[in-house]
């Protein structure tokens, strides 16, 4: 082991953090390998929410952590790309539930398993064999802190 090695002396927060980014970062440049560059880990996180049956644009912005205009943005842009459009809200009135289109679960698929393939390498090069115990340990720092309802994972990079 390095005698000049502060990691271990590193706060939690900002390991955690460096972790997130190191991780987002590879996970990005791998799927841009894939042939699926065009989208920004925001869009990942729209794609994750609306998965189902979708959201309206109100619940978007609350699950995001966001105002509801820059959700408007977001599914505007998407809905220009392809990945998401509008449809009448079953309950009907105005509102419009944004849903996901085939290019997005395209998308999803491609990133699902490049994200399992990022995993298991990290597993293997960590020799844990698979990431199960950190899972679980970051699952239950979540709900200590959150308890059973997770908060938005705000798009702030």
């Amino acid at each position: 082991m390095r005698t000049d090695d502060q990691l271990p002396e590193t706060e939690l927060t900002f390991l955690l953090g460096m972790a997130f980014q190191l991780l987002l970062a590879e996970f990005t440049g791998r799927l841009a390998e894939a042939g699926q560059a065009d989208l920004r880990p925001v869009h990942g996180m729209v794609f994750q929410i609306l998965r189902g049956d979708g959201a309206t644009g109100t619940e978007l912005a609350q699950r995001l952590g966001v105002t509801k205009q820059a959700a408007g943005q977001l599914v505007d842009d998407l809905e220009k790309r392809g990945y998401v459009r509008r449809e009448p809200h079953p309950e009907g009135g105005r509102r419009k539930l944004v849903v996901l289109t085939e290019a997005a679960h395209a998308h999803l698929t491609v990133a699902g398993r490049v994200l399992h393939d990022l995993e298991a390498e990290l597993a293997r090069r960590t020799g844990t064999g698979d990431l199960s115990t950190l899972r679980t340990e970051l699952t239950r720092l979540v709900r200590a802190m959150a308890g059973d309802t997770p908060p938005p994972l705000r798009p702030v990079w």
